[in-house]
């Protein structure tokens, strides 16, 4: 289980981005014993971002009696979890001669083409 990944999801969940230690610590033994698709999602979140530091990158503040999330560590939650856009394939697909050349949108084509 990724703990980085982890806390910022668990503050994320609460209204306010704040969550006692006390309930950090229940709500990261009930995701730590859920079974391992917890853990496997949130180390394939956490490769996206490596060097992810909640501390130190300020994403998380400690505040007394507990941690709030960040408007910075919601911005890097929202980016880690956005979907990866699929590079596009190398292998172009075989187009007839009235489709093989592109036209800018909005541009019609001519008759000729």
């Amino acid at each position: 289980m990724n703990f980085q990944i982890t806390v910022l999801k668990i503050l994320a969940s609460y209204p306010d981005g704040f969550a006692s230690m006390a309930d950090l610590k229940r709500d990261m033994a009930i995701l730590a014993t859920c079974g391992p698709e917890w853990a496997e999602r949130t180390k394939r979140l956490g490769a996206r971002v490596p060097e992810l530091n909640v501390f130190s990158q300020q994403l998380v503040q400690r505040i007394e009696g507990g941690w709030r999330i960040t408007t910075k560590g919601r911005a890097i939650l929202d980016f880690i979890e956005a979907r990866p856009v699929a590079a596009e394939s190398t292998a172009k697909p075989r187009q007839s001669p009235a489709t093989s050349r592109r036209v800018a949108p909005g541009v019609r084509r001519s008759e000729e083409d």
